[in-house]
């Protein structure tokens, strides 16, 4: 069929014209929206704490805050329970400093400088800083406890604090390799522990392995107080895969204690190279050591359910087992929040992005001193993702 001129022209416009809602609903979106209104992914997380509302709140034997203030106390040591632990109590950790700054541009470091406060740090000072912070506590919660950094020889590392000792220990201190050494250096000190035990006895030092990221907030004497029988205490949670947290280990200072945990840490060490060395950056410690445990043939891992704490016979060793939410409680990231903070909390794991609320923890806690206030701060900060 011929199609005259005018016709053609009607056809054409006449699609024009059912999509020029379209075109019009487009260019007004271009027009009426900023980039900062378009949806985008976060890349950057928050350079301060965000406050909100405390977990907890009408739960017994839970912390109750109203904003940064406590309304009723952890039940924390006084001065004469904490003197009836007789027994000395070292706290050891690992660390070491890489010195991969040397090589950056200065516009990258500047990139790089993180905020706490009044005080600017690159990425090896806020290290020292968490290592500072971490000795504070102790050193305000256990005054008669000494602290034990145990690093590489070729670390630049050097603490001129009192009560602070840097013992090298040889190994493999690269950061794919850090858990895996961690073990190995825990050994090689205990093994050291036994030949001064063996040359000097005499007053027992009890030792606690632990994570440079956490704070203890309450006196841990009555571990060994309350619990005479044991030789190695881990610390477990209500979770199938890790129930166990390698960042706290007791180990009674006895010369059967230290040998009974160094021979348990051994095992420890030969599963983690043969079943989780591909793990040996992060959680291959934890994977092996609830291999060694859960695979004993009398354990009944349904004991990890309940926040109690428990004794069981694993090879040659007696392990006390503590519940995290007293000895390695979390600040969470999300929903739920565990319920808020237990009354008895004493040590807290400031563990992955949580580095710069363990700063602000510390800040407040110089300015309060009052550590039950410095827990509302904590719990009311569950759910801020920070930026180292």
């Amino acid at each position: 069929m011929r199609v005259s001129n005018g016709w053609r022209r009607f056809l054409i416009v006449l699609p024009l014209i059912c999509f020029l809602p379209y075109f019009y609903s487009v260019r007004e979106l271009h027009q009426s929206t900023t980039i900062g209104d378009l949806p985008t992914k976060k890349t950057k997380k928050f350079d301060h704490l965000v406050l909100g509302p405390a977990a907890g709140q009408g739960f017994p034997n839970r912390l109750h805050c109203q904003g940064s203030k406590a309304l009723n106390k952890t039940h924390l040591s006084t001065s004469s329970h904490v003197s009836r632990f007789g027994d000395k109590i070292a706290f050891v950790t690992v660390f070491t400093i890489y010195n991969s700054s040397l090589n950056v541009r200065t516009d990258e470091k500047a990139s790089n400088m993180v905020t706490v406060g009044n005080v600017s740090y690159s990425k090896e000072e806020r290290s020292m800083a968490i290592l500072n912070a971490f000795i504070n506590f102790i050193q305000v919660t256990m005054p008669q406890s000494n602290i034990v950094i145990l690093t590489d020889p070729a670390s630049d590392l050097s603490m001129s604090r009192n009560g602070v000792t840097v013992y090298p220990i040889q190994g493999e201190y690269s950061r794919d390799k850090l858990m895996l050494q961690r073990i190995r250096s825990y050994i090689a000190f205990l093994e050291t522990r036994l030949q001064e035990l063996s040359q000097r006895p005499g007053q027992t030092n009890h030792y606690i392995f632990t994570d440079s990221d956490i704070a203890v907030v309450d006196n841990l004497g009555n571990i060994f107080h309350d619990f005479p029988n044991f030789h190695l205490a881990l610390t477990f949670r209500n979770n199938k895969d890790q129930p166990l947290n390698s960042g706290f280990i007791a180990v009674r200072g006895t010369v059967d204690g230290i040998l009974r945990a160094k021979n348990f840490l051994q095992k420890v060490l030969e599963v983690y190279k043969s079943k989780y060395i591909k793990a040996s950056r992060m959680l291959g410690d934890q994977l092996a050591l609830a291999w060694v445990v859960k695979s004993h043939p009398s354990f009944d891992a349904r004991r990890f359910s309940k926040a109690q704490a428990f004794l069981e016979d694993v090879g040659d060793a007696s392990l006390l087992f503590l519940p995290c939410a007293i000895y390695n409680w979390t600040p969470p990231e999300g929903a739920g929040q565990f319920h808020g903070v237990p009354l008895d909390v004493k040590v807290v794991h400031f563990k992955g992005s949580r580095k710069r609320l363990m700063l602000e923890s510390w800040n407040f806690f110089s300015s309060s001193s009052n550590i039950s206030d410095m827990l509302c701060l904590v719990l009311r900060s569950g759910r801020t993702k920070y930026d180292f």
